[in-house]
C-alpha cells in the first residue's frame, strides 16, 4: 500500500534534517518530490544504474500532446540489496532466454501476411519483378504497384491488392495481386523468386497473424507461377475479351490500353 503524502513528508523531513546534521549541507523539503511512484512505464538497467520512468501524464490539445513524466535514477552497484535484485532479474532472463514464441513457422499455404499488409517496393524490387515477368519497369509500376514515393525516395509504392473477384482494390485487407491458389492452405506466391524485399524479410517467428486452423506439417504445394495476360492487338485495338482481364488477379478498373484507370490509396 502506498504511503500518504503527509506520512512521506514527515519521514523525509526527518531524513533531511539528519542528512544536514551529518554532512553540514543545507536541505529544503520543497526540493524533494514527495509524489509516490504509482504507475511505472519503463525500467532500464545498465551495469551501474537503474532508471525508472513513471507517472506519465498526457494532456491532449487540438494540435499537440503535452506529455510529462517522472524519472528516477539510482546508482545501485554499491547497494547489496539492489545488486541481489538485479541479479535475480538476470537469472530469470537466462532461465527464459530459450523460451520459444507460440509461432515459429508458417503453416503451408497460409498467406495471412499477404492480406492486411501493404509491402513497400523499391526501384530494385520493381526492376526484379519486371525482369521476372518479362515486362518493362513502367509496365510493372502501372499494373502492379500503387505509386507513392517515400520521403527518402527509397520506396516507390506498394503492391496492389485485388478483391475476391480479382478487381483492383483500395482495401488493405484484400489479397496481394500476386497471391495464387484457391483458398487458405493452398495459397502460394506467384512471383516468389522475385518477391519484394519487404516480403522476403517478413518472419513468422512470433507472428500471431496466421491461420491457426491449418496443420503445420505436410507439403507446401506450389502451382503455376503468376504470368501477365497481355492484350492481343486486332486492327489496332485490344480484343474485348482481353480488355476485361489484363492480368491474373486484376479484372476491373482496366482501360482499353491495358492500364488501370485509377490508383489505390492508403
Amino acid at each position: 500500500m502506498q504511503e500518504t503524502i503527509d506520512l512521506i513528508g514527515h519521514r523525509e523531513l526527518r531524513n533531511l534534517r539528519k542528512f544536514t546534521k551529518e554532512t553540514g549541507q543545507p536541505t529544503k523539503l520543497s526540493e524533494l518530490d514527495l509524489g509516490p511512484m504509482t504507475n511505472v512505464q519503463s525500467i532500464e538497467i545498465d551495469e551501474e544504474h537503474v532508471t525508472v520512468h513513471y507517472n506519465t501524464v498526457t494532456e491532449r490539445k487540438y494540435n499537440v500532446n503535452h506529455v510529462t513524466r517522472k524519472e528516477w535514477v539510482y546508482k545501485f552497484n554499491d547497494d547489496p540489496e539492489f545488486v541481489a535484485a538485479v541479479k535475480q532479474v538476470i537469472t530469470l532472463s537466462r532461465k527464459h532466454m530459450y523460451d520459444l514464441p507460440e509461432n515459429v513457422t508458417c503453416p503451408p499455404g497460409c498467406a495471412e501476411c499477404c492480406s492486411g499488409y501493404e509491402p513497400f517496393v523499391s526501384r530494385d524490387d520493381v526492376q526484379r519483378l519486371a525482369d521476372h515477368l518479362k515486362m518493362t519497369y513502367d509496365e510493372v509500376m502501372e499494373q502492379y504497384v500503387v505509386a507513392r514515393e517515400s520521403a527518402d525516395g527509397f520506396a516507390v509504392g506498394w503492391l496492389r491488392k485485388v478483391d475476391e473477384d480479382g478487381a483492383y482494390s483500395d482495401d488493405a485487407k484484400h489479397k496481394c495481386v500476386f497471391l495464387m491458389g484457391s483458398r487458405s492452405g493452398r495459397y502460394y506466391c506467384g512471383v516468389y523468386e522475385a518477391r519484394p524485399h519487404d516480403c522476403a524479410a517478413f518472419t513468422p517467428v512470433g507472428c500471431e497473424d496466421v491461420d491457426w486452423s491449418l496443420p503445420r506439417h505436410g507439403e507446401y504445394k506450389v502451382g503455376k507461377p503468376f504470368t501477365p495476360k497481355r492484350a492481343r492487338i486486332r486492327n489496332g485495338k485490344a480484343s474485348d475479351n482481353e480488355n476485361g482481364r489484363m492480368t491474373q488477379g486484376a479484372t476491373k478498373n482496366v482501360g482499353n490500353d491495358g492500364t488501370p484507370t485509377g490508383r489505390a490509396g492508403r
